[in-house]
């Protein structure tokens, strides 16, 4: 330790899921505390290396906004400093480096976070050196939306209230960064380290504007309908904090948006979940309902995730999320109803899917929804609600122009077979749950 002591006493801004400078509460709050701050972030290999495909597009987005907020920081004489290592021995090499007197972050709440940032604190104290973190991914986190006797909503509609009724200017105030970017550590520019040093290459993936509120105004009416292109596609810079969550709510205040608020409450509503209830990242809500023999077909699987299952709406999703790591919301119910209730596949064999090709996936939201879809979540509605895959499409897609775009085949005469018959599966799925939860089948 002794070679710190010619070493200017710091403190760290420790970038994750907040990739900005500007209203991020970690930052304001390091700025403001008497040292200078510098920021890190840390490619955690412990994510990066169970990633296949080294082409990953969110890998090459964190890559994209690191950068930027390097030619930030470079034009104010800082530097962002980055790890390429797991968070424990990224650490060690920090510590070793610089004299530090406290590290601030931002809370995450994924049970792989959650561990990390414990064993990271145990060390950073053991090394005499404070751990802040803050909430700024969410409004309202853990425990601030809860019922009259402290436990925690497990249904939407009453958080959903509570959550209305807290929501006021205090909670969307921004954090004034930009006032004390004077207080970030001067030093040389460290090595900014390419896509190819961590072990990936670019992906050639198009991303989404973070400018969302031109959208807002049809968003209601025309959110449910996939080829209308009305949806904000905000989510991917909500899961990266390339965008402030008190900034767009504030803007769709501003434009009583209250249906896409309402979304930004279904999310928090899921991190609240899966912080109290950690267990449903593998496990059913529900117990009962992993008693469902499930018949997991591989063969069946994989044609569904090539979107070849023959059935117009379900296929057309599955090669929009294929080629683009997007769907939309309304085909994603869609999907994952077919894949849990018409052929009987485990609700967690989709999350996976989906949480290796999602651009914007949110380990709580991703979850929540499949179990959602499976019936298995915290949710009123009753298993046996099975999507008619027919049905939807004639209802959100009747010109069939959001089909025609990403399964052209089904322009052709000769249409695909399904892989199954809808009847035959719906009554199927509902003998399977019966059996499972040793109820009587509803007609």
């Amino acid at each position: 330790m002794s070679a710190k002591n010619d070493k200017p006493a710091i403190n760290i801004c420790w970038l994750r899921r907040d990739l900005r400078l500007d209203d991020n509460a970690a930052l304001y709050h390091a700025l403001k505390a008497g040292n200078p701050v510098l920021l890190v972030f840390i490619f955690d290999q412990n994510i990066l290396n169970k990633l296949g495909n080294k082409t990953d597009a969110r890998v090459d987005f964190i890559h994209q906004q690191l950068s930027k907020i390097n030619d930030q920081l470079m034009k104010m004489g800082s530097s962002l400093l980055v790890k390429h290592n797991t968070a424990e021995k990224a650490w060690e090499e920090i510590v070793a480096d610089f004299d530090i007197q406290s590290v601030y972050t931002n809370h995450d709440y994924e049970p792989y976070a959650k561990k990390r940032d414990e064993h990271i604190s145990a060390f950073l104290e053991e090394n005499g050196i404070a751990f802040h973190t803050f909430k700024d991914q969410v409004i309202f986190e853990k425990d601030e939306v809860k019922k009259a006797d402290g436990t925690p909503y497990t249904v939407f509609t009453p958080f959903y209230k509570q959550w209305q009724q807290k929501l006021n200017p205090f909670f969307l105030k921004s954090y004034p960064v930009s006032k004390y970017l004077k207080n970030l550590y001067q030093a040389k520019a460290f090595e900014f380290p390419s896509l190819k040093d961590i072990g990936f290459a670019h992906s050639n993936a198009k991303f989404p504007s973070p400018n969302f509120a031109e959208k807002l105004d049809g968003y209601e009416k025309d959110r449910d309908y996939p080829a209308k292109n009305a949806t904000t596609h905000i989510g991917l810079h909500l899961r990266f904090g390339t965008v402030s969550i008190r900034k767009v709510a504030s803007e769709a205040l501003e434009q009583k948006a209250d249906k896409w608020i309402s979304e930004l409450a279904w999310r928090e509503f899921y991190m609240m979940i899966l912080w109290h209830f950690p267990h449903t990242i593998n496990k059913s809500f529900k117990p009962d309902y992993d008693r469902i023999q499930w018949k997991n077909n591989e063969k069946e699987f994989e044609l569904w995730c090539r979107g070849e299952t023959g059935y117009p709406l379900v296929d057309a999703g599955m090669r929009e999320l294929n080629n683009t790591g997007f769907m939309h919301n309304r085909v994603r119910m869609v999907v994952a109803s077919f894949l849990c209730k018409h052929l009987l596949i485990d609700w967690r064999w989709g999350e996976a899917y989906f949480a290796e090709k999602l651009l914007d996936y949110e380990q709580a939201s991703n979850v929540g929804g499949w179990q959602w879809a499976c019936g298995s979540g915290n949710d009123a509605a009753p298993y046996f609600r099975v999507f008619n895959p027919e049905l939807q499409l004639k209802k959100f897609d009747p010109k069939m122009e959001y089909v025609f775009k990403w399964a052209p085949e089904y322009k052709k005469a000769l249409l695909p077979v399904p892989i199954v018959e809808h009847d035959f599966a719906r009554k199927r799925a509902l003998e399977t749950y019966k059996k499972a939860l040793n109820e009587k089948v509803p007609n």
